[in-house]
């Protein structure tokens, strides 16, 4: 039987990919990876953290190009982010660098049990949820 054990990475298509790795960087403080072309493609733009990555993809790029699910669009995703921070730096954190609060902190269930949660929106209206365990 297979079984899953982590993911190594995620897909955001985006508008601008320079504004949103920006964003990324400053906001979540996350490194930025650049890989060239391949002949007849697209280069990457990676966000990484921890052991995972995040790929930002441009919303103009064709299948050709980028291949990836059949409807991506910008703001359509919902991620959780996991961090040893508390709540209330989250929030102040946000506050300093003039992100708006959509949501909490509030009580949510994680993969591994109750988590405290502290949602925003990244530049293309994904909702990102920081979150840190008890």
């Amino acid at each position: 039987m297979l079984s899953i054990d982590a993911i190594d990475h995620l897909v955001l298509t985006v508008r601008d990919v320079e504004v949103s790795a920006a964003w990324y960087a400053r906001v979540l403080g996350m490194a930025r990876e650049d890989r060239p072309a391949p002949a007849g493609g697209l280069g990457r733009t990676s966000m990484r953290f921890g052991r995972q990555k995040i790929n930002l993809r441009p919303a103009a790029a064709t299948q050709a190009e980028w291949f990836t699910g059949q409807a991506p669009a910008p703001g359509g995703g919902d991620l959780c982010l996991l961090t040893s921070a508390s709540p209330d730096e989250v929030t102040a954190h946000f506050r300093r660098e003039g992100v708006e609060i959509v949501s909490g902190p509030v009580a949510r269930h994680g993969a591994l049990g109750l988590i405290r949660s502290v949602y925003v929106r990244d530049p293309d209206g994904n909702l990102i949820e920081v979150s840190s365990y008890a």
